[in-house]
């Protein structure tokens, strides 16, 4: 059904995307490095919350991408580009919302999540939560009109609104923080402005005539329940797994901050250089829930099947350059920050680490769910994702981290361990045949 030209195509775009996406946060996070410790773990744990929203609009994206590329396989354009219209309309309520809640009850909700950090760290958090926040809407829009145009095969317009988003974003981290000393405030202007700029060029692209998903006139955004059911049936488990997930990730960020200020930035420095591994692959999963919707759509389960182990296999692949790559120059990167000589020798072992393990399992762990998702098994991978994430990930850290002497190292070995069971179940999963056994148009 697909040529390789054509998996090229939809590939190299996305892992361009990610990749280039990976090394401006690690910029962003450096620049952000040099105001301070205080500034940097301010930054990180208003991330690790940022990411629990930002992953649940992903998620209701991935819901719209799923069923759009059902549909195209079908060849039915008209309910592909309804479906688009209530995913717009849907993320754009549920994004503000959660911008209404989080900037106006920022400061209990940090005190709650991370209790009581010290002062500066706080302030820092409370000043990157508010204006960052205000940015769900226009960030909601610009995740869900790309995630519609990779449904479509067309990943390469997302790739140039992020490079161009990316760019002004470390533009105007150079000019707020370092240019007009606002630190994290500057920091998180930049982010801000970035992400208008993003959306208003993805919704610009999505209107212009003769697009296979375009915009559609002021009635198409009204309510449609039976289209909204089948779109939320396949990204509610997703939204829900997503943002079981980054709680947990919560609770573990939590639990990083009882280690003190040293401990939370060596952490932001590991998750940062981490991100940049994973972030490839995560580009070939969600090409993945184009190829293997389209497969479905169309009635042809064993092709789905093919390309499954077909995507895992690349980013296996992938993992594996980028991975040594990473860990390879992560010395040299760490010294640009403020970090202690421990804290630089602790990142780098934990890297190393990190990399062995994100090779041998991360891809069967979560580029082949991709696959299952889109066949719309996506109550079997949120039970098991879910059941992992609380019953290893979380739990393990928090008794390695308060009741041994492991340190940081405790988070990364209860991390790690929550990805060989994803990739047990994942591969047993794939074996059967009931991960197809699912009608998402229904």
């Amino acid at each position: 059904m697909f040529t390789k030209k054509e998996i090229w195509a939809l590939l190299w775009p996305l892992v361009v995307e990610q990749v280039l996406t990976g090394l401006m946060g690690v910029a962003d996070t450096f620049m952000v490095s040099n105001v301070g410790e205080a500034a940097i773990s301010g930054v990180a744990l208003v991330d690790s919350l940022n990411m629990l929203v930002v992953y649940f609009f992903s998620a209701l994206a991935a819901g719209g991408t799923i069923v759009c590329s059902q549909y195209i396989g079908q060849e039915d354009g008209i309910k592909a580009n309804r479906a688009s219209n209530q995913v717009m309309s849907a993320s754009l309520v549920l994004s503000a919302v959660c911008c209404l809640v989080l900037a106006t009850l920022r400061r209990p909700i940090l005190r709650l999540i991370f209790g009581q950090v010290e002062t500066a760290v706080m302030d820092a958090a409370d000043t990157y939560l508010l204006v960052t926040s205000l940015s769900y809407p226009v960030l909601a829009l610009y995740s869900a009109s790309a995630a519609l145009f990779r449904a479509t095969g067309d990943s390469r317009r997302p790739m140039i609104v992020a490079l161009v988003a990316d760019i002004l974003n470390i533009i105007g981290n150079a000019i707020l923080i370092f240019g007009l000393g606002m630190g994290v405030l500057g920091a998180a202007l930049a982010t801000l402005g970035s992400r208008i700029v993003s959306a208003v060029i993805m919704l610009g692209f999505q209107a212009k005539p003769g697009q296979a998903i375009s915009l559609g006139g002021p009635r198409s955004y009204l309510p449609d329940w039976a289209m909204l059911r089948r779109i939320l049936r396949v990204g509610l488990p997703s939204g829900v797994e997503n943002g079981m997930f980054q709680f947990g990730k919560l609770v573990v960020q939590s639990t990083v901050s009882t280690l003190g200020t040293t401990a939370i930035a060596a952490q932001a420095i590991i998750s940062t250089l981490d991100m940049c591994q994973g972030l490839p692959g995560q580009a070939i999963g969600i090409g993945l829930l184009t190829v293997a919707g389209q497969c479905m759509g169309r009635g042809r389960p064993d092709e789905a099947k093919r390309y499954i182990k077909l995507f895992t296999l690349i980013s296996l692949g992938v993992n594996v350059v980028i991975g040594l790559a990473v860990a390879g120059s992560s010395f040299f990167i760490i010294r640009f920050t403020a970090l202690t000589p421990q804290g630089r020798d602790l990142v780098c072992q934990i890297i190393w680490f990190i990399t062995v393990m994100r090779i041998l399992f991360w891809p069967a762990a979560f580029t082949t769910p991709n696959g299952l998702r889109a066949a719309g098994d996506v109550a079997y991978t949120m039970w098991i994702g879910t059941a992992s994430m609380w019953g290893l990930r979380v739990v393990m850290t928090w008794y390695l981290c308060r009741y041994t002497p492991v340190g940081l190292w405790g988070i990364w070995i209860g991390w790690c361990t929550d990805w060989v069971l994803r990739a047990v179940c994942f591969q047993l999963r794939l074996r059967g045949t009931r991960w197809y056994a699912h009608d998402v148009l229904r």
